[in-house]
C-alpha cells in the first residue's frame, strides 16, 4: 500500500486564537506608540510654561520635542496597519492549511530598534535641555542669590557711590534698551564704549562690557554753574556688565554720592537723579 504523498493539516482553533491575540498586542503597541507620542510632542508646550512661571521669556520654539512626538504618532499609526496586512496573511494561511516559516518578527525588531534610537536621541535632547537650563537658572532663576549679590553690590556702594542693579536681559539687549529710552526723554547719547569689543581686537577676553554717556545740557549747566568740579563726572554714564557667573548688571553713580562729593545744592539733585530713573526702567 502506498502512503499518500502529501497531507493537508487543518489549523486547529487555538491557531487562530493565539493569531488574533497577536494582533491584539500589535495594536495595543500602535495605540501606545500614538498615545506615547502625543505626550512628546506637548512636551515641549510643557517647557514653555516651566519658563514663564521661573519669569524666563519663553520660547517661541517647541524644540525636537515636536519632532520626536511627530515621529513616534507615524510609527504608531505604520505599526498599526502593518499588523491588520501580517494578521489577514496569516489567517489566509491558516485556511489554506500552510505553514508558515519560523523566523524572528521583522516587525518586532524594527519597532524595537526605532524606539531605542528615538530614546536616545530623546535623552540627549533633555540633557542639554537641562544643561541650557541649568545655566539660564544661574543667570535668571535664582533670585536668593540675586538678592544677595545686590545686597553686597548694595554694601559696596555705600563706600564708593556705585549702584548696581540686576538686569534680567543680555548685555546687548540692555544697551539697546537704554538707548531706547534716552532717545524717548531727549536725552543726547554721546557714546556707547564697547570695552569688551575694544578688548577683542588686541586679542584679549573680555566679559561683555559696554558704557553709555549720556548728558542733557538743560540738566547739565546749572550743575556746573552750582559746583563746577562736578564738570568731571559729567555727562553722566551708565555701566552694563557681565559677571563671572553670567548675570548682568547695570551700573552708576549715586546721585546721593555725586551730592555729597561735590557739594551740589539739594535742589538740583533732581538734574541727576534721572540716572536711577534710566536704570530702572
Amino acid at each position: 500500500m502506498n502512503a499518500p504523498a502529501e497531507i493537508q493539516q487543518k489549523a486547529e482553533l487555538r491557531d487562530y486564537l493565539a493569531a488574533e491575540r497577536t494582533f491584539l498586542a500589535w495594536i495595543r503597541t500602535g495605540l501606545a506608540l500614538m498615545g506615547f507620542g502625543f505626550v512628546v510632542a506637548r512636551f515641549g508646550l510643557f517647557l514653555q510654561q516651566v519658563r514663564v512661571l521661573q519669569n524666563a521669556a519663553p520660547e517661541s520654539s517647541t524644540g525636537l520635542s515636536l519632532w520626536f512626538g511627530t515621529a513616534l504618532i507615524a510609527a504608531g499609526v505604520i505599526v498599526d496597519v502593518v499588523s491588520v496586512w501580517n494578521h489577514v496573511r496569516l489567517v489566509r494561511h491558516l485556511n489554506e492549511g500552510a505553514t508558515m516559516p519560523a523566523h524572528p518578527s521583522t516587525q518586532a525588531v524594527v519597532i524595537a530598534v526605532f524606539l531605542a534610537l528615538v530614546g536616545l536621541a530623546m535623552a540627549i535632547y533633555l540633557v542639554s535641555f537641562r544643561g541650557s537650563a541649568d545655566s539660564r537658572s544661574e543667570n535668571m532663576n535664582h533670585p536668593e542669590s540675586t538678592k544677595e549679590a545686590e545686597m553686597a553690590q548694595a554694601a559696596q556702594a555705600s563706600s564708593n557711590g556705585i549702584v548696581s542693579k540686576a538686569s534680567n536681559h543680555s548685555v546687548d539687549q540692555t544697551v539697546e534698551n537704554l538707548k531706547n529710552i534716552l532717545q524717548a526723554k531727549g536725552v543726547t547719547l554721546f557714546a556707547v564704549v564697547d570695552h569688551s569689543g575694544e578688548a577683542e581686537k588686541v586679542g584679549m577676553k573680555m566679559r561683555p562690557t559696554k558704557l553709555l554717556i549720556f548728558s542733557s545740557p538743560k540738566a547739565g549747566t546749572p550743575l556746573m554753574l552750582a559746583a563746577p568740579s562736578i564738570a568731571i563726572d559729567l555727562p553722566l554714564k551708565i555701566l552694563v556688565s557681565e559677571d563671572d557667573r553670567g548675570r548682568v548688571w547695570v551700573s552708576y553713580n549715586s546721585p546721593e554720592y555725586l551730592k555729597e562729593r561735590h557739594g551740589l545744592p539739594a535742589d538740583l539733585l533732581q538734574n541727576i537723579a534721572v540716572v536711577e530713573t534710566l536704570a530702572a526702567e
